[in-house]
């Protein structure tokens, strides 16, 4: 029997005959194994190495391009109906507390356990005490920006942060974005221990979403984007907060949005060549800030407390 003549294989596909190589590393690819390059056609391992030296295209603020996808900003609308329902659940089983109230705005026991109180200590009618940031609860300052109260504060917050969240992770990058949201929200929950009524529960998303609005204002002027809608429903929001008995939470509102301008600022104003080191000094000193104010509040709030 004569040896049949055989060309050259794939190198990945050893059955499949071929007559084209790769561009960059010469080795016989089939069609299954070609990618189109700008010259040519290199294999599955080449394009891998590729992209391992390739400089990934960044946004104007250095975050990555994944952000336009929204996928943070789809995680904390989830979040935060994920804990209303779950509140929601829990008022049904709980005596005394109904699930309408709670849709109406009422607190559920998870509001009792999460939502913003600066204590120490406050007695309820059926028995408990409710203890507060003074007294240990730190938790607090993070839970209660994923607790509302009725499902129209819910609803409004929402879909705000849905309209601005999507805007700006598309221009910071996710990790960028969702630092922005925590520390805004936090801003907003240690402003409120700082300066409200220790004795007042109170919970929301708006001091991150506030902390957006200021957020976004840097950025557009970065960016030169026109502000005038921004400023327009920045105003209304501000009116709104400071109508009297609509229980919102100014101090809330207020300290959410000056973190958002100061670290809007840093955001987008930070020198190129050090951009990143510049963006997380802020995060970092954001937090150092609000801790040094949380330690002096609590020992402000626990010299109050009568002995014996």
């Amino acid at each position: 029997m004569s040896d049949e003549q055989i060309g050259p294989v794939c190198y990945r596909h050893p059955g499949r005959e071929t007559h084209v190589r790769c561009s960059r590393c010469d080795r016989p690819i089939c069609p299954d194994c070609m990618n189109q390059a700008s010259v040519g056609w290199q294999c599955p391992n080449c394009v891998a190495e590729g992209r391992k030296t390739t400089r990934q295209t960044r946004t104007a603020f250095g975050g990555s391009m994944s952000g336009s996808a929204g996928l943070v900003t789809k995680i904390l609308v989830g979040l935060n109906v994920g804990v209303f329902l779950i509140g929601l659940a829990l008022a049904f089983q709980a005596g005394g507390v109904g699930a309408q109230n709670v849709l109406l705005g009422g607190a559920s026991p998870l509001h009792l356990f999460g939502a913003m109180y600066a204590g120490p200590v406050m007695p309820l009618s059926d028995g408990f005490v409710l203890a507060g940031v003074a007294s240990g609860d730190y938790w607090r300052l993070f839970t209660a920006m994923f607790l509302h109260y009725g499902i129209i504060h819910l609803a409004f917050n929402m879909y705000v942060l849905w309209v601005i969240g999507r805007y700006l992770e598309r221009d910071l990058g996710p990790g960028r974005f969702l630092a922005l949201y925590v520390i805004c929200g936090l801003a907003g929950n240690v402003a409120t221990y700082l300066f409200a009524d220790p004795m007042s529960l109170s919970a929301g998303a708006s001091g991150a979403i506030f902390g957006l609005f200021g957020a976004m204002v840097l950025v557009n002027r970065k960016l030169s984007r026109d502000n005038s809608g921004i400023y327009t429903l920045l105003i209304l929001n501000l009116v709104i907060t400071f109508i009297p008995g609509t229980n919102i939470s100014i101090t809330g509102h207020l300290g959410g949005l000056i973190m958002g301008l100061a670290i809007g600022f840093a955001i987008s104003y930070a020198p190129r060549d050090n951009r990143t080191v510049v963006q997380v000094c802020s995060f970092v000193g954001a937090l150092a800030l609000m801790a040094a104010a949380v330690v002096w509040r609590t020992g402000d709030l626990l010299s109050q407390v009568p002995i014996g």
